[in-house]
């Protein structure tokens, strides 16, 4: 057993590192520990517990990780921190090296293990508590909501049964456990009912939810249920592009919820690339399927990423991948330069390409979507737009911000408004007068004079800090 001294009610600084399924686990502990009596604090340095929620899917987040835990580590000698936590995919796929290589961490919390989380701090735990992956929460886990009230996300499944060569995710959450409908709508009601309006469903393959489950429900079942959940926007975040029955088109298309949004993965469009990521269809099905939606969803918001430089990709085959982009005009598009995981398929994968060549092909996707990306939003000048309200702009007190359907929280910029008055967590209609990268700007509709909020003076801040890439 590891035991550290703790007073009765310790300060507590969490940072939450990755994605936003890691951001729900980082609620989970911090749910706990509130219940326990900790305190949150808003300064490493005045905590006596300091939890790192890490990342490690792709080399550029484990450094963040690695950078954030050395960085707490030395408040242990110049401020009140009596205990460094570790938790997440980094200890998850690392534990045994850390624990020899990081002596002032004092327990490491596996992807598994985070609901004993008060547990492990009453040293009633190992120093390193690294279980198989295999649990996921449920809506009666303590869970303290860290975004803005009006806005929440509701992690439906955990683990991924897919076999993609380039990803460490089935190495560091296991294979698929979803959630029962029942457990998800009421979670979704008790969010609600906090005053969330906004829901995102994340999940690592959000289209195979339900496969595991008796009976085995369907994404578009679980849809139909949360119908009358009273959320504005409920988005589909991380769709693996899979079978998009009928039935979940329509609910995309036509349930008044259920946000006119879409993130779907697709990663490459070359037949030869698709086969050695072993992504399980061809570039014809992935064109069908993407126009099929297209078609039939009106005002769809279409995100998508890419990956450049996978091993063997030829000039050829990134620029069948440019040209799709360019066929396809989505919205939305991140690009990532392949990473070469240990414990991967495509580690071992002849064809590794060199780091400039990787940067200048992400570089050059990344330039064709600018252009795209500028045009729709040249597009929506001169329409109106139902706005949820943030508060007042980071940037000047002049401004309002918010965020449209088309823009989820955290990674699709900003609307600016710059007329009329607004409540934070309500949703106004505002016309696009004027719109630029990752942001637009207008009024809220039939107001007049410069912008003014109903209540706060700055939009509500997530309670902890969150890095996000």
């Amino acid at each position: 057993m590891n035991t550290t001294l703790l007073p009765d009610q310790p300060s507590l600084f969490l940072l939450s590192l990755g994605c936003p399924k890691n951001r729900v686990d980082s609620e989970v502990m911090l749910g706990s520990l509130l219940n326990e009596g900790y305190r949150l604090v808003g300064e490493a340095k005045d905590a006596e517990v300091i939890l790192i929620n890490s990342c490690a899917f792709i080399g550029e987040a484990k450094q963040e990780s690695i950078d954030a835990i050395l960085e707490h580590a030395r408040l242990k000698e110049t401020g009140r921190c009596k205990a460094l936590v570790v938790a997440g995919c980094l200890t998850q796929r690392y534990a045994d090296v850390l624990q020899q290589e990081m002596p002032e961490v004092d327990y490491f919390v596996g992807t598994s293990a985070y609901p004993r989380i008060a547990q492990i701090l009453r040293g009633e735990r190992d120093r390193a508590v690294i279980p198989d992956p295999d649990y996921i929460a449920d809506s009666r886990t303590p869970r303290r909501n860290s975004m803005p009230r009006w806005t929440a996300y509701v992690k439906i499944s955990e683990g991924c049964d897919n076999k993609c060569t380039f990803c460490i995710i089935p190495t560091l959450r296991g294979l698929q456990r979803s959630r029962p409908i029942a457990d998800i709508v009421a979670e979704a009601e008790r969010l609600c009912a906090e005053g969330a309006i906004e829901l995102n469903l994340v999940a690592q393959d959000l289209t195979a939810y339900g496969h595991d489950l008796p009976g085995k429900p369907k994404l578009h079942e679980l849809l139909h249920a949360l119908r009358d959940v009273p959320a504005r926007w409920i988005r589909l975040h991380y769709a693996y592009p899979r079978d998009f029955s009928e039935a979940l088109i329509d609910g995309l298309a036509r349930q008044p919820n259920v946000a006119r949004y879409l993130d779907m993965p697709l990663q490459h469009i070359s037949d030869s690339v698709l086969r050695r990521m072993k992504r399980g269809r061809d570039s014809a099905w992935v064109r069908r399927l993407v126009r099929r939606i297209r078609e039939r969803v009106p005002d769809l918001t279409f995100r998508t990423s890419f990956i450049a430089g996978f091993p063997g990709e030829t000039e050829e085959q990134f620029q069948e991948l440019c040209d799709f982009v360019e066929e396809m005009r989505f919205e939305k598009v991140g690009v990532f330069q392949f990473s070469r995981e240990e414990g991967t398929e495509s580690f071992q994968l002849d064809g590794q390409l060199p780091q400039r060549v990787k940067a200048q092909r992400q570089k050059k996707l990344l330039g064709i979507q600018r252009k795209i990306s500028r045009e729709h939003q040249q597009r929506l000048v001169g329409r109106t737009l139902d706005v949820l309200v943030e508060g007042v702009s980071e940037e000047t007190d002049l401004l309002l911000e918010g965020r449209w359907m088309g823009q989820a929280p955290e990674i699709d910029g900003k609307v600016y408004v710059n007329r009329g008055q607004g409540r934070p967590g309500e949703i106004r209609a505002r016309r696009d007068r004027a719109s630029g990268r990752l942001r637009s700007g207008g009024g809220i509709a039939g107001a007049e004079g410069p912008p003014r909020p109903v209540t706060a003076p700055k939009a509500a801040r997530p309670r902890f800090p969150i890095l996000s890439h």
